[in-house]
C-alpha cells in the first residue's frame, strides 16, 4: 500500500486547496506502465470517496491536457516573447547562498534544469528573481504556485476545461520528499480564476501573498525540506 494526496479546489472562505491524502495499492516499478497502474489505482480510491473525476497533471498523464501542464511542459512567457518551461523558470530564477540565480537554466531541457549540479552545491535557497521580479523563500511554495498560476493567466479556455475536474492528482509527488506539486499549483490556479482573483495575485508577490496565505493550502513538510532545500 501507499498514500498519495490529491488536490481539490476549494472557494468557501479563504481556503483554496483541500488536499485529501488516500492509501492504495501501489505498483512499483518505473516503467511507465507501472506509473499508469499507479495513477489509475489512486484515481480509483478517489472515485470510492465520492470524488471525480480527477486529472493527472504530470508527464505521465494519459490525458493531452495533464501531460501539457506538467512543470516539464507548461510554457511561461519571458519579457521578450520567448517561452520556457515552468521547471525551466522555476530552477533558473533561485537564489541561494552562495549563487544564482543561474538565468543560463532557462535554456536547458527541462530534465537538465532540474538535475543541473549547482542546484545541489550552492547551499540554502534565499530567494527567486524572474524578470526583475524578486520574491521571498517564505512562504515556501509562493513562487512555484505563482509561477504556475501566472503561466495559466492569460488561457481561460485551459482554465474553464480545468473547471470539468473534481481534483487534481501527481503521481511522482511524495509529500515526504518534495514541497512544490504542480498539481496543487493546478487547483490553486482554478479556485483563483472562480473568485475572479487571478490578474489581482500575478500584479506582484505582496498581491499574491496576501491572497495565498500560508495556512490557505495544505504544505507538506519533512525535516530535509525545513533545511531550505526545495525540490
Amino acid at each position: 500500500m501507499a498514500g498519495r494526496p490529491i488536490f481539490i479546489p476549494f472557494t468557501e472562505g479563504e481556503r483554496l486547496v483541500k488536499e485529501i491524502h488516500l492509501e492504495f495499492s501501489w505498483s512499483p516499478g518505473f516503467a511507465p506502465v507501472q506509473k499508469k497502474k499507479n495513477i489509475t489505482a489512486l484515481h480509483a480510491a478517489a472515485d470510492k470517496k465520492g470524488i471525480g473525476p480527477i486529472l493527472e497533471v504530470s508527464s505521465k498523464s494519459d490525458l493531452d491536457l495533464g501531460f501539457c501542464l506538467s512543470a516539464f511542459n507548461l510554457p511561461v512567457e519571458l519579457d521578450d516573447g520567448s517561452r520556457i518551461s515552468l521547471e525551466c523558470a522555476f530552477q533558473g530564477s533561485k537564489i541561494f547562498l552562495n549563487g544564482g540565480p543561474y538565468r543560463d537554466i532557462f535554456w536547458m531541457s527541462s530534465r537538465e534544469a532540474k538535475k543541473d549540479e549547482r542546484i545541489r552545491s550552492s547551499g540554502p535557497i534565499t530567494g527567486f528573481k524572474f524578470e526583475g521580479t524578486e520574491f521571498p523563500s517564505e512562504p515556501k511554495t509562493a513562487f512555484y504556485d505563482w509561477l504556475y498560476v501566472k503561466a495559466l493567466a492569460g488561457r481561460r479556455g485551459t482554465l474553464q476545461e480545468l473547471e470539468k475536474f473534481a481534483g487534481f492528482s501527481d503521481i511522482e509527488f511524495n509529500p515526504a520528499k518534495s514541497i512544490n506539486c504542480q498539481a496543487r499549483s493546478c487547483a490553486l490556479a482554478v479556485s483563483l480564476f472562480r473568485k475572479n482573483l487571478i490578474e489581482q495575485v500575478i500584479k506582484s508577490p505582496a498581491n499574491f501573498i496576501s491572497v495565498v496565505k500560508p495556512d490557505s493550502l495544505s504544505q507538506p513538510y519533512s525535516d530535509d525540506l525545513r533545511q531550505g532545500r526545495l525540490l
